[in-house]
């Protein structure tokens, strides 16, 4: 039954390059693939991307088509001499039919001790990824080159490149223009050292903080997610294909229901229902895909409904080729088509599971060949049509011609160092850093601190004298502590006094199995050191949190990060207890990965900085925005629970949900969308185009947004949308358009946002989309909780 589903499925896609292939004049095709009398038009580049496939797949191989869809990473021993350089002769007798992808070149992973992990810098990547080229398309029967991926999910993962914020604290900007120039960095150090393609952008919606990944995300809404998933793929792809020379081909993860698992732990099944797939997790990929033209999409490791994201025909095929259009690259995460045996359990052994998903819709295994070179005598004695593998190659190759691998194979080593981690880049970082701190709380207007009326500031706290880069971030060129970003700012005017306060781990490795969490004795220990120092102070500043060990990616059951509570670890709770017991005003400025829930050190501080995870210029940021050079106007994209027991927490609930406990308050902590300013914003009463809406017709909402304070300021207006009366049970809200602006002390802006028709739509009974009439509120403000309603009304449709 699959392998009649994979031919119909097949039979679109196929016609196309059938077409293609009779475009092509003079290809006369031996039994063996061997005999070719023309001349080839895979090398000709003016030719469209679709014939050259059409014409490289007929000249191929069944090696050399496993081939392509195979990739290196823990096996570049295969590839690598001792010391790390290429070694033609390992990869002629390991890969005689050359490789589809190679995967990381900027590691030494794959090699023994002392090589593994070690990073490459500019120079020694591109002299790798040069001559692992020169030899595919020099020494190899058809000359393919490889398409090279790297990871790049808050800037390039690589040494001395530039690390920007993490995702979540990209999301907590609310600003896709900057998140779109972010990307636009990452994508031109990767390029510049030789890669075509990146695993980037996570665009998974985040609904269970407990969940390690949630900082690789941009957060709980599916709008504002599709917004900066958007916005991350023109930055690394930019508007066109074939790819300009500082572009890459991105890579939607993961898809999907990833943000949801069981118990919130990495991998654990989706216990989500096809509405809500529809309505909450596809909106990002679907945007991705028919907005910005993301080249190609992971599929998840998890489970919906007992069918593993890998074998999933629903996902691969009904909805992201068939419904969504997608015509690109569908790549395995690493390893996951093992795991299909090992975990799962849905296949016998690894060949029936590259059976299973490369006919489900997997085109490139990831990030070793370990399954798919296992179908060769699959397609020999017909358990795989070879038509199948020909959907693979062909979606591998479109992908190599449309990132032109073969007319750009090579990278400049000189230039590649000058751009990684330049003046540039690092300004915008800074910046994108800045927009992201949110201010949660500002008792008394505590901040900004006046440095001519402090003489002496205590900064204590596990992250003040580290720079936090979280997950999927090398050593980058500069990284600047709160506590050197603090000293820079004030110099010899303020005299600063430092105490470490705790200590989260011995360590804060990403990539370290093991977490060893400090000795409580200890911790104290250093709570009475600090207090000391904070006793001399008049102002404190306690920098805490969490760190790269305690908010991670769990990919195996030796290298967990989800967590299942949400508290600070560390004595970190006693830490701010006993800074507050000394009378002085503490300032907390929170450095972590995942949302905390932390209803104490909200009550015992006086003010209250978020900064997510803000990257390598963590210091000159918060410093900034202490001292106010700038006027913070992040918002939070999540909302913040008050413990474990409250979860789920989302905004965007169901109107049964949050009826109440009988021993806590069922709000958020903080709700999404919030955060304070040093500057106060009036919202007149919003207006809309016309109350009476017509059919297909976009929404104009308008509504005038004054600065009151004495500063100039930047305020995020959001729109939210209610339908009260429908056939399916909708959201108490959801949003549906917002709008960062800046507006001068005392000045007022008008503000137009547009809301989509189709916000008014739901999925239907039958699964569809549609749009019922009636009336529909709007909801006009600052955050998900305080804004202004107005009511809309649909009439029904003319016949």
């Amino acid at each position: 039954m699959q392998m009649t589903t994979a031919t119909v499925f097949l039979a679109s896609q196929l016609a196309s390059l059938m077409l293609a292939s009779q475009l092509i004049t003079g290809v006369v095709l031996a039994d063996d693939a061997t005999t070719i009398v023309d001349s080839p038009a895979y090398r000709d580049a003016t030719r469209a991307a679709q014939v050259r496939t059409a014409d490289l797949l007929a000249r191929m191989t069944l090696d050399e088509k496993l081939a392509q869809v195979s990739c290196i990473w823990l096996q570049k021993e295969n590839i690598l001499s001792a010391d790390g350089s290429f070694s033609a002769q390992k990869m002629a007798a390991s890969f005689p039919h050359g490789i589809g992808c190679i995967a990381r070149p900027q590691d030494r992973v794959g090699l023994d001790a002392p090589g593994k992990r070690q990073a490459r810098d500019a120079s020694d990547t591109v002299q790798l990824v040069n001559a692992i080229q020169s030899h595919l398309l020099n020494d190899t029967r058809l000359g393919i080159p490889a398409l090279f991926h790297e990871e790049g999910l808050h800037g390039y993962q690589a040494r001395d490149a530039t690390v920007f914020p993490q995702a979540i604290a990209l999301a907590s900007t609310w600003d896709p223009q900057l998140v779109e120039r972010v990307y636009a960095i990452a994508a031109r150090e990767i390029r510049a050292r030789g890669a075509h393609h990146v695993l980037s952008p996570v665009v998974d919606v985040a609904r269970d903080p407990r969940w390690g990944r949630i900082e690789e995300t941009f957060g709980e809404d599916p709008l504002l997610v599709s917004a900066m998933g958007v916005a991350a793929v023109r930055g690394f792809q930019g508007t066109t294909l074939p790819l300009a020379s500082n572009k890459v081909l991105t890579t939607l993860k993961h898809m999907t229901g990833h943000g949801e698992p069981e118990s919130g732990m990495n991998v654990g099944p989706a216990h989500v229902s096809e509405r809500t797939l529809r309505e909450v997790f596809f909106p990002p990929f679907k945007a991705a895909i028919q907005q910005a033209n993301a080249a190609s999409v992971m599929a998840s490791y998890n489970e919906i409904d007992g069918v593993p994201s890998h074998v999933s025909h629903f996902l691969l095929q009904d909805v992201l080729r068939n419904e969504w259009g997608f015509d690109g690259l569908v790549v395995s995460d690493y390893f996951a088509i093992d795991e299909l045996v090992s975990r799962h359990g849905v296949a016998a052994d690894a060949l029936d599971a590259s059976i299973q998903a490369m006919v489900a819709g997997i085109d490139l295994e990831t990030p070793d060949p370990t399954a798919f070179p296992l179908l060769r005598d699959a397609v020999l004695d017909g358990r795989l049509p070879e038509a199948v593998l020909d959907r693979a190659v062909s979606n591998v190759l479109m992908a190599k011609f449309q990132a032109t691998v073969f007319e750009t194979p090579y990278a400049d080593a000189e230039y590649a160092e000058a751009i990684t981690g330049n003046a540039s880049a690092r300004e915008l970082a800074l910046d994108a850093a800045r927009k992201a701190i949110t201010l949660l709380k500002n008792n008394d207007n505590l901040l900004p601190l006046n440095a001519e009326n402090i003489s002496r500031i205590a900064v204590v706290g596990p992250n003040a004298n580290e720079t936090i880069l979280g997950g999927y971030a090398d050593v980058p060129r500069q990284a600047i502590s709160v506590l050197a970003g603090m000293q820079a700012r004030v110099g010899d005017s303020v005299r600063i006094d430092y105490a470490e306060g705790s200590r989260i781990t011995e360590g804060r490795s990403w990539w370290d199995d093991p977490v060893t969490f400090v000795d409580s004795a200890d911790n104290h220990k250093r709570i009475r050191k600090a207090v000391a120092v904070a006793r001399k102070a008049d102002v404190i500043v306690a920098v805490i949190g969490g760190n790269e060990s305690t908010s991670r990616e769990a990919w195996a059951e030796a290298h967990l990060g989800d967590r299942a509570s949400l508290q600070l670890l560390g004595e970190q709770q006693a830490l701010i207890e006993a800074l507050v017991a000394t009378g002085k005003p503490v300032v907390a400025v929170l450095i972590h990965g995942r949302p905390l829930a932390i209803p104490e050190v909200i009550d015992g501080a006086a003010a209250v900085l978020d900064g997510w995870i803000l990257g390598q210029e963590t210091g000159t940021a918060i410093a900034e925005v202490l001292f106010g050079d700038y006027n913070p106007g992040g918002k939070l994209p999540v909302s913040i629970p008050r413990s474990v027991g409250h979860l789920p927490v989302y905004y965007n609930h169901k109107p049964t949900s949050r009826r109440g406990y009988v021993d806590a308050d069922t709000s958020a902590l903080f709700p999404f969308g919030y955060g304070l300013s040093y500057t106060t914003f009036e919202f007149a009463a919003p207006a809309v185009d016309r109350k009476t809406l017509a059919w297909d017709t976009d929404i104009e909402v308008t509504i005038e947004v004054t600065n009151t304070g004495k500063r100039a300021g930047d305020e995020v207006v959001q729109v939210y949308l209610r339908d009260p009366v429908s056939s399916i049970t909708r959201p108490v809200k959801a949003l549906v358009a917002f709008r960062r602006i800046h507006i001068k002390a005392g000045q007022t802006q008008q503000v137009t946002l547009t809301v989509p028709f189709d916000a008014l739509s739901f999925v239907g009974p039958d699964m569809k989309e549609t749009i019922e009439a009636g009336d529909f509120e709007l909801m006009v403000g600052a955050d998900s909780q305080t804004h202004q309603r107005l009511t809309v009304t649909l009439p029904m449709r003319e016949p």
